[in-house]
C-alpha cells in the first residue's frame, strides 16, 4: 500500500493568520497520525509564513510515523536536518520568495551539489529525496547523485488530468519505469486530490509515498479531518 504523508503547512497558515496557537499544529499532526496518516510533512520556508522553525523542533519530539522535512537545502535547512534527524529530507529547488514548489531539480547542472548533500544525509542516516520532473535525463542524473528517492512534481499531471487522464499520466509512467530500473524509490506530490489520486497511484509502478496537504486540508473542511484521511487512504489501496 502506498503511504500517505499529510502536509500540515496549511494548518500553520491558518494559525498564523491570528498570530496565536489555534489551530495547534502539533495537535493536528498527532491527530493525523491517530486518524491513519503514515507520515507528517512540513516545508519550513525562510519567511516562516506557515511552518516555523519552532514547529519543526516541536513536531520532531512527538511525531511517531515518518517525519518528512521539505525545503531548499541551504545552510539553514541542513542545520534543521542535522538537529532533528527526520526519517526523510526532501530537497526542492525553490527560491526564497516562491509561492509554492513549482519545478523539479535540473539534476545534471546541480549534480555536484546534490551528490554532496546526499552523502551528508547518508552519514546522518536520513533518507534523501529530491523533487523532480519527468525528464528522463534528470532522473538519470538523480541516480548518479546517490539519492535514495525522487519525488515527482505532479502539478502538470493534475492540470492535464482534467481533460485527458491517459495523456496526463504517460510521461510519469515512463519516468517511473526508468526510476525503478535505476533503483530509485518513488514519491509524489503536488495537487494530488480525491479526484485524481486513485488513477495516478494505480498507474505508477513502484510508487511508495504521496505527500498531500492543500487538497486534503481543503477537503477536511467539508468531510472532517479523520474521514478525509481515510478517504485518501482508501484510494491508495
Amino acid at each position: 500500500m502506498v503511504k500517505l504523508s499529510v502536509n500540515v503547512n496549511k494548518i500553520a497558515t491558518l494559525r498564523n493568520a491570528r498570530g496565536e496557537d489555534t489551530p495547534n499544529v502539533v495537535q493536528v499532526a498527532l491527530d493525523c497520525e491517530r486518524f491513519g496518516a503514515d507520515g507528517i510533512t512540513v516545508h519550513p520556508r525562510p519567511d516562516e509564513r506557515h511552518i516555523t522553525t519552532k514547529d519543526v523542533y516541536d513536531l520532531a519530539e512527538v511525531v511517531t510515523t515518518e517525519f518528512n522535512i521539505e525545503g531548499y537545502p541551504d545552510e539553514r535547512f541542513m542545520q534543521l536536518i542535522s538537529d532533528v534527524l527526520p526519517a526523510q529530507a526532501t530537497m526542492v529547488p525553490d527560491p526564497p520568495g516562491v509561492l509554492t514548489s513549482n519545478a523539479g531539480w535540473e539534476t545534471k547542472a546541480n549534480l555536484g551539489m546534490l551528490t554532496e548533500l546526499n552523502q551528508e544525509l547518508k552519514l546522518k542516516n536520513v533518507r534523501s529525496s529530491i523533487f523532480i520532473d519527468t525528464n528522463l535525463e534528470n532522473i538519470e542524473f538523480a541516480a548518479k547523485s546517490g539519492v535514495d528517492r525522487i519525488e515527482f512534481y505532479t502539478g502538470p499531471f493534475a492540470h492535464d488530468y482534467k481533460t485527458n487522464p491517459e495523456n496526463a499520466i504517460r510521461e510519469y509512467v515512463a519516468a517511473a519505469k526508468l526510476a525503478n530500473e535505476l533503483g530509485l524509490g518513488i514519491n509524489a506530490g503536488h495537487d494530488l486530490s480525491l479526484d485524481n489520486l486513485k488513477f495516478f497511484s494505480e498507474k505508477m509502478e513502484g510508487l511508495l509515498e504521496v505527500s498531500i496537504g492543500h487538497a486534503l486540508i481543503s477537503d477536511a473542511l467539508y468531510f472532517g479531518l479523520e474521514n478525509t484521511i481515510q478517504m485518501y487512504k482508501r484510494l491508495l489501496k
